[in-house]
């Protein structure tokens, strides 16, 4: 038996107005409640590798930071790891050169504080043109 014989069927409609709401006050809320944050980083300009090697220029300071935390500077070991001694190594073997670069060799498995100190004790010596040295990456 059909007792709704007369009535015609409605079809069913989704409501957008409260749907669109709820979306409107999650994008508030995430917008009030996201906090944007600043990274401060290091600015470092890797120099890039041709295939012919680099002449050494007589202004350089070669820095060699081992896998254990030694430094040597200019293939001479430095007596203590410690930033004043490190400083004191860089200005000698700077001499009287004009602008000296300090190219920092760090072994890849060299501690970040042993770079940092490095990098400290150059800025402590007055040399603040920091080079990083890359090796270029084997093909396979």
């Amino acid at each position: 038996m059909n007792f709704q014989r007369g009535r015609a069927r409605e079809e069913p409609e989704i409501n957008l107005i409260p749907m669109i709401d709820v979306l409107l006050v999650i994008l508030i809320f995430l917008m009030i409640t996201t906090t944007y944050s600043k990274f401060a980083g290091l600015e470092i300009n890797l120099p890039t590798a041709d295939t012919q090697q680099a002449q050494e220029q007589p202004n350089e300071v070669n820095v060699v930071v081992t896998a254990t935390g030694d430094v040597l500077v200019n293939k001479a070991p430095v007596s203590g790891r410690d930033v004043g001694s490190i400083s004191a190594a860089l200005r000698r073997a700077a001499g009287d050169a004009r602008e000296p670069v300090v190219i920092i060799n760090a072994d890849a498995k060299a501690t970040h504080q042993s770079v940092i100190d490095v990098m400290q004790a150059a800025q402590l010596g007055g040399l603040s043109h920091i080079s990083f040295a890359t090796q270029q990456a084997q093909k396979k």
